[in-house]
């Protein structure tokens, strides 16, 4: 059993850590600042009631992510958020980038945000959280297989989507 400062170390080492991953995921599944604060904040108050029944150091970011996808359905249980479009946040670092990089950002969001939620939720936990294959399937509930497959259409339907918009430069050596 730990003590109440050990248990205090540890939830602020996992803050540290996982803060800025746990904010862009939520920014991307919801596409508002405030929602996506709140879900951290949410995230981490829960995290924080059950720290001490985590177990599994090595599976604290699918914890963690799990928490944050269940608060944000608890969002459209409790009421109805307001959703900002997401070509309207800033992000601060983009401002430094050069105006045609800052374009081709904003259509790769837009490509991302226009694929069905089938493919767009794994694409974003492999490429914005770093997930495995195997941990997205274990935290979606499907197969490895299903997974790739997913992942492979996802990139196949964003490549044609950025073609089509006449997107050619770093991008697309995400691909």
């Amino acid at each position: 059993m730990s003590t109440e400062s050990d248990k205090q170390a540890r939830f602020e080492r996992l803050a540290g850590q996982y803060a800025i991953d746990l904010y862009r995921y939520a920014m991307w599944i919801c596409g508002n600042d405030a929602l996506a604060k709140d879900l951290v904040q949410e995230t981490f108050l829960r995290a924080w009631k059950a720290l001490d029944k985590l177990k599994d150091s090595g599976a604290v970011k699918s914890w963690l992510i799990t928490i944050l996808r269940r608060e944000y359905a608890r969002t459209f249980e409790r009421k109805v958020p307001k959703f900002s479009d997401i070509d309207h946040v800033v992000v601060e670092e983009e401002q430094e980038l050069p105006p045609e990089d800052q374009t081709e950002i904003r259509l790769l969001r837009q490509g991302i945000a226009s694929l069905a939620p089938k493919y767009r939720e794994p694409l974003l936990m492999q490429v914005v959280m770093g997930f495995s294959c195997q941990e997205i399937a274990d935290e979606l509930g499907i197969s490895k297989s299903a997974v790739m497959t997913q992942l492979f259409r996802a990139r196949e339907q964003l490549k044609l989507k950025l073609q089509k918009d006449g997107v050619t430069g770093k991008v697309h050596e995400l691909f």
